[in-house]
């Protein structure tokens, strides 16, 4: 008879091979997971183990002005590192690298007996020493190539260009902003190796090669960033001002052709402070005392800061008045020096003077305060914000440059009279120089929205164009009417107002002068400033000039109006606009005489630039670009008006 097995075993037999199935299932699931699930990834794990990889860094985008003149580019440099495994005699590596590439000794002989896979010792390395220490094959030292960053015209523009770090990433300006056209892509050098991390001799360096990055064509004029900054450096040192900043654009397209900025920098040394007084203390700050002054020395003015613009604001209360109907150029008003509103006192700044009885036109070639407060009142406050909103002073303008400040304005239902009345002269709100440039340009343009840039296009190495930044005109937020009036009242301030210190004869010249009172009131703090545009009647370039806290006299027709001048003067020629004398501007010009300037040696451009800022009219003969003769001979003395004749060749 059959001994039967108890229950309790048989159960235990049946939980057991229920739990050896369940886990045999599992090893098989797993298996499966790791065998097609985590296959690809493990097997790159097990190729990262035994392989060492270097990297090749790509030569970063060239940056251009409009005209292809190279403003920033990238050269032939190399990275020197070790592969730890590789390394037969560490003290030796480490004594010949440290003297060769002028590094402590200590310091490089812990980065040598580091033991990770590659450790770099030097970036950056020029190639004669590179190629130096590639011929003497020490073991485990590589030599890769790496790129260098350079700024030919060092400190131009140096606050819009902006310059890159040790990973020749782009850290502030255009660099930061179009990084992702100019880095391209970096490429490896691949080893493969044995468990104990050593090159398998059989086994060939792999090489991928990098993507070198495009290239930047910008809307910049070297030549007219040139005399911005030329004039904005002079003005400065000669008025002992904090700082200046001038601006130069088209106002039909937006293009910017220059953006000065003093004091600046130089692009190739951006860590070096410029404050003289800074630089001998240097040693004595924080790290992070040491980084807020850096930022100051790389902060562009122009975009990242606001002010209060004072009276070339006047400009916008001039076009909301002509827009909403509440005056016309005829409308007749009354300064007595001063006007009260809300109770309060609030001057002209002819005080205690006045203007007395005026047309509007009149109040604007005077720049008289009391006038724009009346007009001011007469908007109201709720119309008044709306038009302030519609002129985009509570955006940003989209300029193609990181860090962009915004206006800071006062909500419609906190405006009170007397907010209102000192808003229509420039005072009580704050905005940026380039927002009023922008916004100016619409009220000169036809009353269209513009996008003031810098990007143009994008190009590769044989010049074909990759990308177009495309900047159209935006909505039309005055009349082309208003525009069309504005135009010839702001002409007027030249010709016969505050503004005629920028006055150059054979051209028409539109604009507004501006002595800003900064914060606090009362501190003999300002800054003069001046906005002009050419040829009036169909504006081709528009500017502005700022100086902040000046010395002495601090009026903007009187500080900023002779920059201007210079300025307009330069450009204007450059830019290929000819000018045309009226009949009294003719009749002037023959009645005085000057010695005839030496046009010999020089380009076609330069020798319009000097004619024109000595009043000369100039024949070329030929089709050549250098001029290598002239009639009359220079010194020889002839009317301001009458030709010389210059040969090119």
């Amino acid at each position: 008879m059959k001994k039967q097995v108890p229950t309790t075993i048989k159960k235990r037999i049946m939980f057991c091979s229920m739990l050896f199935l369940i886990v045999l299932v599992a090893l098989i699931i797993r298996l499966a997971y790791v065998q097609i699930g985590m296959g690809s990834f493990l097997q790159d794990k097990a190729f990262e183990q035994h392989t060492r990889d270097r990297l090749i860094s790509p030569t970063r985008g060239t940056i251009y002005d409009r005209n292809g003149k190279v403003l920033a580019k990238s050269g032939s440099v190399s990275t020197i590192g070790v592969v730890h495994a590789q390394v037969t005699d560490p003290a030796m590596v480490a004594k010949i690298l440290s003297e060769k590439l002028e590094l402590k000794y200590e310091d490089v002989y812990k980065k040598v007996t580091k033991r990770v896979a590659f450790e770099r010792i030097k970036t950056k390395v020029d190639k004669e020493i590179a190629d130096e220490i590639r011929n003497m094959n020490l073991p485990g030292v590589k030599v890769d190539e790496d790129s260098k960053r350079f700024y030919p015209y060092q400190s131009l523009a140096a606050q819009v260009i902006g310059f890159v770090g040790k990973d020749n990433q782009g850290i502030v300006g255009l660099e930061v902003q179009y990084d992702s056209y100019l880095k391209g892509t970096e490429g490896k050098i691949l080893m493969e190796t044995n468990g104990h991390g050593e090159r398998r001799e059989e086994e060939v360096e792999v090489r991928i090669d990098p993507e070198n990055g495009s290239h930047l064509v910008t809307t910049l004029d070297i030549t007219l960033q040139q005399y911005a900054e030329q004039a904005i450096e002079k003005v400065v040192t000669e008025k002992e001002a904090k700082r200046g900043a001038i601006i130069l654009m088209n106002p039909q397209n937006g293009e910017v052709y220059a953006m000065a900025n003093y004091p600046t920098y130089d692009l190739n040394d951006p860590f070096t402070i410029n404050d003289p007084e800074l630089a001998a203390n240097w040693h004595t700050y924080t790290y992070k005392e040491k980084q807020d002054f850096l930022n100051g020395m790389w902060r562009n003015f122009t975009i990242n800061d606001t002010y209060e613009p004072g009276s070339t604001f006047k400009v916008f209360t001039s076009a909301m008045g002509l827009e909403s109907g509440v005056i016309t150029p005829e409308s007749e008003f009354n300064c007595n020096g001063s006007k009260v509103v809300g109770g309060r006192t609030i001057k002209c700044w002819r005080s205690p003077r006045n203007h007395g009885h005026q047309t509007f036109v009149q109040g604007v070639q005077n720049s008289c305060n009391p006038v724009f407060m009346e007009v001011g009142e007469r908007i109201g406050a709720t119309q008044f914000h709306n038009y302030m909103v519609q002129f985009r002073f509570k955006q940003k303008t989209g300029i193609d440059l990181p860090g962009e400040a915004v206006g800071i304005m006062y909500p419609a239902e906190k405006i009170g009279p007397v907010e209102l009345a000192t808003m229509s002269f420039g005072q009580s709100f704050q905005i940026t120089p380039l927002q009023l440039l922008t916004s100016a340009s619409a009220v000169i343009n036809g009353g269209y929205v513009i996008t003031p840039h810098l990007g143009k296009e994008v190009v590769d190495d044989k010049g074909n164009i990759l990308q177009v930044f495309e900047h159209n005109k935006g909505e039309q937020i005055i009349s082309t009417k208003t525009s069309d009036q504005m135009k010839v009242i702001l002409e007027s301030v030249v010709s016969e107002g505050t503004g005629s210190k920028t006055y150059i004869p054979g051209y028409r010249i539109g604009g507004k002068t501006a002595t800003s009172q900064k914060l606090p009131r009362g501190s003999g703090k300002y800054i003069a400033s001046f906005m002009a545009f050419a040829p009036a009647d169909d504006p081709q370039v528009i500017g502005l000039v700022l100086i902040d806290e000046p010395k002495g006299v601090y009026y903007g027709g009187t500080v900023a109006g002779p920059v201007m001048k210079d300025i307009m003067a330069n450009a204007l020629p450059y830019l290929g606009i000819e000018p045309i004398y009226t009949e009294e501007e003719q009749k002037l010009e023959e009645t005085q005489t000057i010695k005839v300037p030496d046009f010999r040696a020089l380009p076609r451009k330069e020798a319009k630039i000097l004619a024109q800022s000595n009043q000369v009219l100039i024949e070329f003969i030929g089709s050549g670009e250098l001029v290598i003769s002239q009639f009359p001979l220079p010194n020889e003395e002839i009317n301001k008006n009458s030709k010389i004749l210059l040969y090119t060749e």
